[in-house]
């Protein structure tokens, strides 16, 4: 099953800036080979469900590593039946609408 979802992995207990651990977590996503993209408040990952999940988890044993003891994610997620969708399609859609 084709998954896109929205993954925001925030560390507790490392201090005010969490720059290193999103930036660990970026390299984990980027050597995956899954197509994605970092936003404001999080980074979009799309691909087959296990291989997405399988970074979900990398990230935090990665964000784990560097000595963070607790980790707070926030995580969406789409699917369809229908027909597969990427990312960029969904966003192309709207906007060609927005005119």
């Amino acid at each position: 099953m084709h998954v896109i979802v929205d993954l925001c992995v925030v560390p507790l207990g490392v201090g005010v800036s969490v720059s290193p651990y999103v930036a660990a977590c970026q390299r984990i996503i980027e050597d995956s080979g899954l197509h994605h993209r970092m936003h404001a408040y999080g980074t979009n990952i799309e691909g087959p469900w296990d291989e997405v999940m399988a970074v979900v988890k990398a990230c935090h044993e990665g964000v784990h590593a560097m000595g963070a003891p607790r980790i707070t994610t926030t995580l969406k997620m789409g699917t369809r039946t229908d027909r597969e969708q990427r990312m960029d399609e969904k966003v192309d859609s709207v906007e060609a609408l927005r005119g």
